[in-house]
């Protein structure tokens, strides 16, 4: 099981990988919070396994992102939304939040994405198993 806590700050030994693309047997699911609890256009703060993570609800598609911006390692996840990215609310770096992919500068360095699921009404999240 992996525990789930409020957000806490990101150490600066940041390994960047889109787990999206992971085998699902490499990974362990994380219960969240029900799925009606995150509305549309909302976004969930959340620390799983020791890494921030933020959760978006876009037009009722969820995604999820490390909350690091990999130009300072600063939290991004309070940052606007323009379409499909992230604004970093410092320095401007934008990142798409359903890939993590950095898309200009000032960072260079796409950032951790992460595979979400519904499971009997739960958000689940996907992290590598130890």
């Amino acid at each position: 099981m992996v525990l789930v806590q409020p957000r806490m700050t990101w150490s600066s030994d940041l390994i960047v990988f889109n787990y999206t693309q992971y085998d699902p047997a490499q990974l362990e699911y994380a219960e969240i919070i029900p799925l009606d609890q995150l509305p549309q256009g909302e976004r969930l703060f959340v620390e799983v396994g020791g890494k921030s993570i933020v959760i978006f609800n876009q037009a009722g598609k969820l995604f999820a992102i490390g909350d690091i911006c990999s130009h300072d390692n600063g939290p991004v996840g309070d940052g606007d939304i323009e379409e499909d990215e992230i604004i970093c609310p410092r320095h401007g770096a934008r990142f798409d939040i359903r890939t993590g992919k950095a898309t200009s500068l000032p960072a260079i360095v796409d950032i951790p994405s992460y595979p979400l699921r519904i499971e009997n009404g739960m958000i689940q999240l996907g992290v590598p198993k130890l």
